[in-house]
């Protein structure tokens, strides 16, 4: 029985030793503007703007492959701090402060086809084939993709009731100089 043990920790420590040197000799260096990028994004890693979320964005908007404007949940705000980072000029006109949003589901129409339920990023929606579903607030990110599948347009998307609970402080605005 003491053997096993030796022999246990010895592989335990021999394997984390090779696998710390392996993690220092393969390191990739992330690109730093690319984590700036990233650390100004939301997080929510929603896929409205097209990418599986908000790091393959961030690298597509170092790279110059994508616009300042891409990210609907960042809105103006966003698009003006990327574009001041990224040094660029940005159309912000057809840019939109969006409200968050949550998908509801009309219980009435809902015939639990599970479109919606495959469809969703973040596993908000819940419920079983031909059951009414419902959808998670706390889990919704609001990405709008249940509402893009469903065939009986019983999923919506609608405004966050500001509660005492979900009000926030608004952000203040900067006086222009």
């Amino acid at each position: 029985m003491y053997a096993a043990i030796v022999v246990l920790t010895a592989m335990g420590l021999s394997l984390g030793f090779v696998l710390g040197l392996a993690a220092r000799l393969f390191r990739v260096e992330a690109d730093p503007v690319a984590e700036k990028i990233e650390a100004l994004m939301p997080g929510s890693q929603c896929g409205q703007c097209g990418y599986p979320g908000c790091k393959p964005a961030a690298e597509a908007l170092a790279r110059g492959e994508a616009s300042v404007t891409l990210c609907p949940p960042g809105g103006r705000a966003l698009a003006e701090e990327l574009a001041q980072l990224l040094g660029v000029q940005a159309d912000l006109s057809g840019v939109k402060d969006a409200v968050p949003m949550l998908a509801r589901v009309d219980e009435d129409l809902c015939i639990g086809c599970l479109k919606c339920l495959r469809a969703c990023p973040t596993d908000a929606v819940i419920g079983a084939a031909k059951q009414i579903h419902c959808v998670l607030p706390e889990a919704c990110s609001g990405c709008g993709k249940c509402v893009d599948v469903c065939p009986t347009e019983c999923m919506q998307m609608l405004p966050i009731e500001p509660t005492v609970r979900t009000w926030r402080w608004p952000k203040p605005v900067l006086a222009a100089a």
